[in-house]
């Protein structure tokens, strides 16, 4: 049945494909990752391909379901913006300098690059205080487990930054990496 489900699916989707693809990349160009939008969109296509009537139309279902889509995650974005002002506004009225709120968007940049689960524990762990075992019971894992994840985001945090300081500022790793020590 799931086989069967699947080749119609991808006999609907074949001829769809380029056109498809190249709407997303023009629909996300400079904006987002067009490689996101479109598994985004073709996972939900396929996962609701039965409901949809007309299969010789899955091209327009997709088009749509893109451009909502993008819609969604541009508004998302906007907000995400708003609300990063307002944390540097914060930043600002507690004293802190143009150059620290430059620092503190490098910080959030290599936070963003680690994988979920150790980017979720470091946090836990250097910013909110909680114990290796509080961690574990969270994430549902080892303890061990959980110091192995710390440990291995502080030292890609620490790479990323040890970058970031020599082409910005040679100060910038001492500065951010103080509360990982």
């Amino acid at each position: 049945m799931a086989d069967d489900q699947r080749t119609e699916f991808m006999l609907a989707y074949q001829p769809c494909h380029e056109p498809f693809v190249r709407y997303c990349s023009a629909l996300a160009y400079g904006k987002m990752d067009a490689q996101d939008l479109i598994q985004d969109v073709l996972l939900s296509a396929f996962q609701q391909f039965e409901r949809i009537r007309k299969k010789d139309e899955l091209l327009h279902y997709m088009i749509r379901a893109a451009r909502n889509r993008a819609i969604s995650m541009w508004r998302l974005n906007r907000r995400n913006e708003a609300l990063c002002e307002q944390q540097a506004s914060r930043l600002l009225a507690r004293g802190a300098s143009a150059e620290m709120l430059l620092d503190v968007q490098f910080l959030y940049r290599a936070l963003d690059k680690l994988p979920a689960a150790q980017r979720d524990a470091l946090v836990l762990f250097e910013v909110s205080g909680l114990s290796m075992a509080e961690i574990a019971e969270i994430q549902q894992c080892a303890e061990g487990a959980v110091k192995t994840r710390v440990s291995r985001a502080r030292a890609a945090v620490r790479g990323y930054l040890d970058g970031e300081a020599k082409q910005s500022n040679p100060a910038l790793l001492h500065t951010l990496t103080s509360f990982m020590l």
